[in-house]
């Protein structure tokens, strides 16, 4: 199954439904990341709460993005330990970053525009939020290279010969 899935369905078909319910593993590719907030019942709660809850319960994630998260995202991210205090939780800076990934347990996947912020997501208004495409798949002959190359990107094999070294919070040496 591959279904192209637009704006706020990116929210209500992959975020809801298949993030929420990661088992074993999650790895999100983004270039911009905030504050996003997701529906859980009733209210809305910071999607870091999520990850948070999710690697409490054993479920490994890795974050990568391209640029350093806004000041709410990082007030936020310091008030859950989950994210600070285990392995099981791994964040990469890497400037070159510019794909758009989730990918659950690697079973199912989002590869499209939308960065990791709640106008990207479609999680706003539908007044603010962004204009958004991508595939939600469940096809290995997507999915398998796709994790490659975030695997390759956060393994650090493109460090070493890197022309961007000199912007790069945290080069690999």
């Amino acid at each position: 199954m591959t279904e192209l899935i637009t704006n706020e369905a990116i929210y209500e078909k992959f975020i809801l439904p298949r993030v929420l319910q990661t088992r074993n593993y999650l790895w999100i590719g983004t270039a911009d990341i905030k504050d996003m907030h997701v529906r859980t019942g009733r209210v809305y709660e910071p999607f870091l709460k999520i990850l948070a809850g999710l690697v409490e319960n054993g479920v490994e994630v890795r974050l990568l993005h391209a640029k350093e998260p806004g000041p709410r995202f990082r007030r936020d991210f310091d008030r859950f330990p989950a994210l600070l205090e285990t392995e099981r939780f791994e964040r990469l800076l890497c400037p070159r970053v510019h794909f758009k990934c989730m990918i659950v347990d690697g079973r199912m996947a989002f590869i499209g525009s939308a960065n990791l912020t709640g106008a990207g997501m479609g999680a706003r208004n539908p007044d603010t939020r962004n204009f958004e495409a991508g595939i939600v798949t469940d096809e290995k002959a997507l999915i398998d290279p796709m994790m490659e190359l975030f695997d390759r990107v956060f393994m650090g094999e493109k460090c070493l010969s890197c022309r961007m070294r000199d912007v790069c919070p945290d080069p690999i040496q």
